[in-house]
């Protein structure tokens, strides 16, 4: 029987895992095939790689020794390579494999933003060379791109872009496009600048693919289009570019000149480290981590805020302390405590999560901020009623057939788990709805008042109300003992 079931599904499964290995080894095997095919010539190798995607090269290039990638370099050209590194996430790792001279050109043909990240992990010494060594365009963009700060709009900003002069015909715009086009890609929209080089508007392409010959140009330019100034703060406007939904931005200086733009993929990667900086925060770290950093910069990161939450953690264990009649008295209610805890801790994040994500309007009134902190507490105050509820039956069972205590007692000492915990959960919305917006009053990033903070200050709170509604109601007016 087994012999029959396995020559039965041998088949089945040889094919599951043939076609599995052969997923997995589709890049590598794409890599070697062009290395390997087109030992001839370089004209060769570009055209027989012409039929792969240069993300697909990218892919496999990690898969491949250095000698491999080696032999590859001269078969696919300086500007292939240059399109190819553009897909990578450390281009300056595989651009050290090159000769100072292939790496200069290489560089020449990347986009300025690209090439500035790549120049950026590389040493003071070798940027200074390959700077040097690049021709005067080139060497002039990204020269302009590294003199602005990380956090101005400046340092996203790329030269790939066409622009034309307000004073063209459409049949002499369409010729300078075409002209252009041959080194910026970035043609979907067409920018135009006044006889004094400042910035007077774009148009779409399309427009001025359909435009009739006698059409003035200044018909289908959009003199209202939005704008950035280089020397702004990326978190100021990035709201802003998001909401116009364009293909690209211009970025102008302070006298009106147009020296780059920012396009849809700069603002793509910006939102996603703005969110992995946010996401490293609610974590209770000062910036994001990676795999290669050493355990002296990781631990710099996270020890400021533990030790900030050991010195609250202390305080949640100093109040602890102040209720030990209450646990001499009634020892059960130290079963429960962590059921609280969890519950304020669960709430006070979700209404952080919610109200960091609102408070990224920068156009929020004070009415809208008060509505969502009554919001928030009203959801708090249902859900602790219906969890409330739930707990005064399920534990007043457990207690009473578990635990041997009497009823009566037992659906008290429930009673009282179940309204700590809608305190708890209406409080604890409460606090995590006003600490981000008091960050966020005093100019601090809403994203350090962390997870980590919300659930010790909600410990705190829901320390103080499970076992001061006990105090108070078990053992001083119903003197209940166990």
């Amino acid at each position: 029987m087994d012999d029959i079931s396995g020559g039965f599904f041998m088949p089945f499964f040889g094919r599951e895992k043939e076609a599995a290995e052969d997923g997995n080894n589709k890049k590598t095997k794409l890599c070697r095939r062009i290395a390997g095919n087109f030992p001839q010539s370089a004209e060769c190798g570009r055209t027989a790689g012409s039929d792969y995607h240069e993300s697909d090269i990218a892919d496999a290039f990690e898969q491949l020794s250095v000698e491999e990638r080696k032999k590859l370099y001269p078969l696919l050209g300086a500007e292939w390579v240059a399109e190819i590194f553009s897909y990578i996430e450390d281009p300056d790792e595989y651009l050290q494999e090159l000769n100072l001279d292939q790496a200069a050109k290489v560089l020449s043909f990347m986009d300025s933003d690209d090439a500035v990240d790549v120049l950026d992990e590389l040493d003071d010494s070798t940027q200074e060379k390959l700077v040097g060594m690049l021709d005067e365009e080139s060497s002039h963009d990204i020269k302009m791109i590294q003199s602005y700060e990380d956090d101005e709009v400046g340092s996203l900003m790329t030269t790939n872009f066409v622009v034309i002069h307000d004073t063209l015909t459409i049949r002499q715009a369409m010729r300078e496009l075409i002209r252009q086009a041959g080194e910026n890609d970035n043609i979907s929209t067409v920018y135009v600048i006044d006889k004094d080089n400042r910035f007077y508007g774009a148009i779409d392409l399309k427009d001025l693919i359909i435009a009739r010959e006698g059409t003035l140009l200044d018909d289908i330019v959009s003199t209202s289009y939005p704008y950035v100034t280089d020397h702004e703060k990326i978190d100021d406007c990035i709201e802003q570019i998001k909401d116009y939904a364009e293909d690209s931005i211009p970025v102008l200086t302070e006298e009106k000149e147009l020296i780059g733009v920012i396009t849809s993929q700069d603002l793509v990667e910006v939102v996603d480290d703005a969110m992995g900086e946010d996401y490293a925060k609610l974590a209770g770290l000062t910036a994001e981590e990676d795999l290669e950093e050493t355990t002296k910069e990781s631990m710099k990161k996270r020890l400021p805020w533990l030790m900030i939450l050991l010195i609250l953690g202390l305080g949640v264990s100093s109040v602890v302390g102040i209720f030990e009649t209450v646990v001499a008295v009634i020892p059960v209610v130290m079963c429960f405590q962590s059921l609280i805890l969890d519950m304020a801790g669960n709430v006070g994040t979700q209404s952080l999560a919610v109200t960091i994500r609102v408070l990224m309007d920068e156009e929020l009134t004070a009415k809208q901020k008060l509505m969502l902190v009554v919001k928030e507490m009203k959801i708090g105050f249902v859900n602790g009623l219906f969890l409330g509820v739930m707990a005064w039956l399920f534990l007043g069972i457990y207690i009473c057939v578990i635990k041997g205590y009497p009823i009566h007692h037992a659906l008290l000492v429930s009673g009282c788990v179940g309204i700590a915990l809608v305190t708890a959960m209406v409080i604890s919305s409460m606090v995590g709805t006003l600490i981000p917006m008091f960050f966020k009053k005093i100019n601090v990033d809403p994203a350090v008042a962390s997870g980590p903070l919300i659930t010790t200050v909600n410990d705190l709170v829901a320390i103080v109300v499970y076992y001061g509604l006990a105090m108070l109601f078990l053992v001083d007016l119903l003197h209940v003992t166990g």
